[in-house]
């Protein structure tokens, strides 16, 4: 892929829409996996350069900086028209200058996080699950601009547009500059003249947010997701802050998770054991008939392929364990106590010092049904 416009590696416009980028980037991840390109030596070194595209592409900020100054970072190379010279100081020191003055325009709004319970088949499965939060959104009526229909926000004549202002005072060592965010329009370099009756020309209002997400299959208990830009709106028409969503997995009562497994316990009974049977056995699929050979001792392992969870990095399930509990009832009847001593007798194990006794105490103990 020889390209390194990022744009041309996800094969999308500039212009193209965060849905638009992540079906440009799910469609190139299929074809150019290297599980899916096993005689490929180069699919590895395609897949990472996608990646590296989308991880870019897909962060507001990222993308933004992208845009500005290319994939290294320098100015000239991102598409920008032009740079000043906060560009510059921003692009070697992350935002604002060294003296400490932050950028006019609107600010980013808050990162969120909220919790997404889901059972060990939902795990499994994977799949689109849909959120419906309360948080601030953008305000319908301005279009989150904050101001009145029909009227644009105006250049603040305080700071002239920067965002901040800057004082001089004089001291021992001479004049010293210091500098600090504008009171008058809050350092976004704007006024509102008419601010938004809905709003209160906050450009943002707290509402219901419609969200859908999309769950991996095989992710685990505690792991979080991130949505980029799709977290509380900002004031005044700023970027979004992110939503990050922590998964909690409910404890299912059949199954223990070892990383890509599971493990179950199946109770026989121990002539079931001796003599060999056929148990219905619960999976996340279903129940299943797994045949247990005449002679299983206690605690053996079954394994039945490929019905224990996904792998999050190759989608390749795990197994399931089976551990086999021999169970030895606890009650027995004269009868079978009797024949319980006769099949010690015919196998020549001692089970107590004379039949007679035996038997005699056997049903004092249990009684006769």
């Amino acid at each position: 892929m020889p390209t390194t416009d990022y744009y041309e590696r996800l094969g999308i416009d500039k212009n193209a829409s965060d849905d638009e980028i992540k079906r440009a980037y799910r469609a190139l991840a299929r074809r150019h996996h290297p599980d899916a390109n096993a005689n490929d030596p180069e699919a590895a070194e395609r897949f990472k350069e996608i990646s590296t595209a989308y991880d870019t592409l897909s962060d507001p900020e990222k993308r933004r900086r992208y845009d500005m100054f290319g994939p290294d970072g320098t100015p000239g190379q991102g598409g920008a028209d032009g740079f000043g010279l906060n560009d510059l100081f921003e692009a070697f020191f992350g935002g604002g200058d060294p003296f400490g003055r932050s950028p006019g325009g609107p600010r980013r709004g808050p990162d969120a996080e909220c919790l997404l319970d889901l059972t060990l088949a939902d795990v499994v499965i994977g799949g689109t699950r849909d959120l419906d939060l309360t948080m601030p959104i953008a305000c319908d009526q301005c279009d989150g601009s904050g101001c009145q229909p029909g009227t644009h926000p105006e250049r603040c004549a305080t700071c002239s547009g920067t965002g901040e202002v800057r004082s001089m005072r004089r001291s021992i060592l001479g004049q010293l500059v210091t500098s600090g965010p504008c009171t008058d329009c809050a350092g976004s370099g704007q006024v509102i003249p008419s601010t938004c009756e809905q709003c209160r020309g906050e450009g943002r209002v707290r509402g219901p947010r419609h969200l859908q997400l999309d769950v991996p299959a095989g992710i685990g208990d505690g792991q979080r997701l991130r949505l980029a830009g799709r977290g509380p709106a900002a004031p005044r028409g700023g970027p979004a802050g992110d939503l990050y969503v922590t998964v909690r997995v409910a404890a299912d009562p059949r199954f223990e998770r070892d990383g890509d497994h599971l493990h179950t316990v199946a109770p026989i009974a121990m002539t079931q054991a001796a003599l060999g049977t056929t148990l219905t056995v619960p999976t996340i699929d279903g129940d299943e008939q797994l045949d247990i050979a005449p002679g299983t001792q206690p605690g053996r392992v079954f394994t039945i392929r490929g019905r224990g969870v996904p792998s999050l990095r190759t989608g390749r399930r795990g197994d399931l364990h089976v551990h086999v509990d021999v169970e030895v009832p606890a009650k027995l009847s004269a009868d079978e106590a009797e024949l319980l001593a006769r099949f010690a007798e015919l196998r020549g194990e001692q089970v107590s010092d004379g039949r007679e006794g035996l038997f005699s105490r056997l049903r004092s103990a249990f009684g006769e049904r």
